[in-house]
């Protein structure tokens, strides 16, 4: 459907033409009206699937119809997310879709100098994106004001419940004394979202739930290769040697582990970057901005680091250690496959971690496709220096999956 059928500002029209814009997805097409209305949403979808604009486009729509200048009166709309990235990155997108209109958005997060962001704020927003630390720090100081809070979004609800966050999001529903619309949006559910979910929304709430019966993008075709703990080094640099148009993804277990890949990545004369919690906010968005543009097309990620993360053109994400939470797989391979791009996703499994692909399979109600490596050429691989060029001899079964797929065939 396209975005002219729900009546929106011209302005914001023109917006969403400009950045790419043109029909709805089923998240939006099913959200929009609800949020235009003022109904409180549970909204459940995969990542991947324009989650950010369904709440943005009528947040932004009803802000700019209803004031007659650019001055803001407030902060109107709250936005919560658990990580400074997330933060960041829900921030580009309020201000891209806000251009030409009279909302103003501002993204407030921890790990940079306070000044000018509190100068932003005694200059007037309407939508403020915030992780937890930072706002609750400004609150106490007395600049930022909650009191004219029309709006309240919990993004990415599902790991904010991971990293403790609940009674962050109970003492600001405590703080807000006006009658409010709540959005509540998550890409996995489960017992304990469900319950803080209900509690945070009203009884009337509309639920929308995407795909429930699939989790994951159909987009993204799934692959799993068995390699033991110590080799998955050099399957890694043979898989993206034999990628090299490849913009990949790798998550890791540790931020160790992370450092360590990279080094390994080095030796094969492979450059990379690393994004984990020990790198400060600095670094990080040097990263963040390096991978999105293109400078450096490989990153290696812990879970936390990466959570929620939009890269366009990702193709590949590369699960080096299996996620301890299945549920995690889902976030981990919604960085590829976006919208309506395709993505693939292969995943390292070692002896140990076989448990955790069952789970894997259970959540996704399928099996995962194995690529299967002969003896000869699990030898090839691991027996190849890192600091020489990778031997090659697994060209035909890791160029593509198309290819893998052909000489499957071929061996039949």
């Amino acid at each position: 459907m396209k975005f002219e059928k729900f009546h929106l500002s011209e302005d914001l029209l023109r917006n969403l033409h400009d950045n790419g814009f043109f029909r709805t997805t089923d998240i939006q097409f099913k959200a929009i009206p609800s949020i235009l209305k003022g109904e409180d949403v549970l909204a459940i979808a995969q990542t991947g699937t324009g989650k950010t604009a369904a709440f943005a486009i009528p947040i932004i729509d009803s802000i700019h119809a209803s004031k007659s200048s650019k001055r803001s009166l407030g902060i109107r709309c709250l936005v919560m997310v658990p990580t400074h990235e997330l933060a960041q990155q829900i921030g580009e997108v309020f201000n891209r879709l806000s251009k030409h209109t009279k909302a103003k958005p501002f993204a407030l997060f921890g790990g940079v100098e306070q000044d000018a962001q509190i100068k932003k704020l005694q200059d007037g927003i309407d939508i403020l994106i915030t992780t937890p630390g930072r706002m609750f720090d400004l609150i106490s100081q007395g600049y930022v004001d909650i009191s004219h809070i029309e709006t309240l979004v919990l993004d990415e609800a599902d790991h904010m419940l991971d990293l403790g966050f609940i009674e962050d999001i109970e003492s600001i529903k405590r703080k807000l004394t006006r009658r409010h619309q709540t959005l509540f949006f998550s890409a996995t559910i489960n017992p304990e979202i469900k319950k803080l979910a209900f509690s945070q929304v009203r009884s009337s709430a509309i639920r929308i739930q995407i795909s429930p019966e699939d989790p994951v993008s159909k987009n993204v075709s799934h692959y799993v290769m068995f390699v033991e703990m110590d080799d998955k080094r050099f399957f890694l640099a043979e898989y993206i040697h034999q990628n090299p148009d490849g913009k990949f993804i790798v998550f890791v277990r540790t931020r160790v582990r992370a450092e360590r890949v990279a080094k390994a990545l080095e030796r094969a004369d492979i450059k990379s970057l690393t994004l984990h919690g020990e790198k400060d906010q600095t670094d990080r968005a040097e990263v963040m901005k390096a991978f999105r543009n293109g400078d450096c097309k490989i990153m290696i990620a812990t879970d936390l680091s990466a959570r929620g993360i939009d890269i366009p053109d990702v193709t590949h994400v590369i699960n080096y250690d299996l996620p301890e939470k299945s549920e995690n797989y889902v976030h981990r391979i919604g960085r590829t496959g976006r919208g309506f791009n395709k993505g693939i996703a292969v995943s390292f499994c070692s002896q140990d971690e076989k448990e955790l692909l069952a789970e894997i399979e259970e959540l996704l109600t399928k099996k995962v496709e194995v690529i299967n490596v002969s003896k000869g050429d699990y030898q090839a691989v691991i027996s190849a220096p890192l600091e020489d060029d990778i031997d090659r001899s697994l060209a035909a079964m890791l160029a593509s999956e198309d290819e893998y797929k052909k000489s499957k065939k071929r061996k039949k």
